[in-house]
Formats: structure tokens, sequence, C-alpha cells
């Protein structure tokens, strides 16, 4: 039974690989051990990351069950399964719940724009649908609706709900929710440009796009900022800020997609639309970031 400490540390939101519009098993299996390689502590399958809004159900399915194969358990696997309606979302946790997964992240519902006592009775709800451990996930950038600190620590007291993705960048807000929430409550980044300051005033871990590139190098940060060296979010940020700026040129997984095509880990770049490959005018930076990196020969 996965608990609340065990979502922590590096997680890798995964990119889905497509192959003629299909998923590309071949190239999934790959990335996932190499993944591993880098030392990773977790997968989200089926987040923004990895496509969610074109992906049908047995394919996410599939994902996850091929994320656990390829782990070999050894780490959780959370299955993205929010959406802008609690009855589907509700539905559709409970059968994911179905399959196993260690924990479910699910978004604030975007578009419709609920009001904050409409967002404490849907993640309410899909807790209690939920037969595993529930990650809140906050990204104003995509959903305008945003989940207010006073909301996440209300809903920190659900049996069912194990932490938040904080991902609007703002670090007052980590501040507030770990100022009202109980200490077990996990606190995750998914900003990645900032995850280090967030881990080094409490944060536990990072949810991330950029550790599909980078993840042993950030490990190796969040293990200095656990250890309480003051120069470890400094140097990060000098070090990968370039990184950060290249990844989301366009919009995320775009650029990572093509970054992990170019070092030979997905066989192509293929998006689904809406979305599409990266623009040629953005290729050279990124391809000189992953050089400067050593990721790219």
């Amino acid at each position: 039974m996965t608990t609340k400490s065990d979502l922590r540390g590096v997680i890798t939101a995964l990119v889905t690989p497509f192959k003629d519009g299909a998923v590309d098993k071949k190239s999934f299996a790959k990335l996932i051990r190499q993944q591993m390689d880098m030392g990773v502590d977790g997968f989200v399958v089926n987040g923004t990351t990895g496509e969610s809004p074109s992906l049908q159900r047995d394919e996410v399915r599939t994902l996850l069950q091929m994320a656990k194969t390829e782990s070999g358990g050894k780490v959780p696997i959370v299955v993205g399964t929010g959406s802008n309606s609690t009855a589907h979302t509700c539905e559709f946790s409970t059968e994911v719940c179905r399959w196993q997964p260690d924990a479910l992240l699910v978004v604030v519902p975007y578009y419709n724009r609920p009001p904050q006592r409409g967002l404490r009775e849907h993640f309410a709800q899909v807790a209690r649908a939920s037969s595993v451990p529930v990650l809140l996930y906050n990204v104003p950038s995509r959903t305008v609706a945003s989940l207010d600190p006073e909301t996440v620590i209300e809903l920190s007291r659900e049996p069912r709900i194990a932490g938040i993705k904080e991902a609007s960048g703002d670090l007052t807000v980590l501040e507030k929710i770990k100022s009202g929430a109980p200490p077990e409550f996990t606190l995750l980044s998914g900003d990645d440009a900032s995850f280090a300051d967030f881990c080094a005033r409490g944060g536990h871990g990072v949810i991330s796009v950029s550790s599909h590139i980078i993840g042993a190098e950030m490990k190796e940060t969040l293990a200095r900022v656990l250890r309480g060296d003051a120069q470890a979010a400094g140097d990060y940020k000098a070090r990968f800020a370039p990184l950060m700026k290249s990844l989301y040129c366009e919009a995320n997984p775009i650029p990572v997609k093509m970054a992990l095509h170019w070092m030979g880990v997905i066989e192509s770049p293929e998006m689904r639309l809406p979305l599409t490959t990266l623009d040629e005018k953005f290729h050279g930076e990124l391809k000189a970031c992953l050089k400067s990196l050593g990721k790219l020969f």
C-alpha cells in the first residue's frame, strides 16, 4: 500500500511517444529504462506532459501497465485522472483504481472557472471515489482557476488526499500551505525552474518535465538541498536556466519530445493534434543547450 511518504523525490511526468498515430510501446519502454537508470523516484502517466487530452482510456491503461512492468515495481506510478467534470473525474478515477496505480493526480478543473467552494467539493468527491492516495494539481497557467492555500489546507484533512503538485511558481503559496496542512502532507513542485528553492523552503520533491533530460542532476540537487546546502538552489539555477527556457519555448511537451528524439530515447517527436512538433526556429537553441550539458553530441 502506497503511503504519503512514498510520493516524494524527483518524479517524472512521462511523455507519451507516438509513431504513425499509435502509442510507440518500444520507445516508451526505452524511456522508462533510461529514467530508472537516472534514479528517478516515480512516474506520472496521462499527465499534461503525456498529452492526456488526446489519450484514449485503453492507451492510459496500457501505459500504466507498461510503466509498472518496466520499472519492476521499484517506484510508484501515478495516473492523471482529472477533468473539468466532477462526475467524469470520479467515474474515471474509480475505473483507474481498478488498474492498481499507486496514486492519482487530479488537476484543478479547467475552463469552467469554479469558485473555491466548488473546488473543495470537487476534490472531496474525487478523493472519496478513489481507493488510492490522491495528489491535487494546481496549475493556474493552464486552468485559469487556482486552488487557494486555505482550500488546500481544508482538503489536506481528507483521508485520501496525500499532497499537492503546486505549479504556480509562487513560493509564498507553499509557505501558506505548509503552515496549516498536516506535516505528512506531501508538497511537490510543479515548476522545474524553482523546484530547488521550493524544496529549500520545505517542499518534498518535484513532478518534473526536465527530469527526462537531467533526472540524475535533479536528484543530486534535491539531495544537496535536503542536506541543508545553501548553495544548491543557486547552482541549479545557474547551470540549468537556459535549458528551462528552451524546454518551454513552445507548449510542453513539444520541446522535450524533440529533445528525447534527438537524444535517441524515443524514435519520433510526433505529437497528437492540436499539438505539433517543435518549430524549426527553436531547434538551434535547444540543441545548443543539450550539447552544453553533454546530452547531445
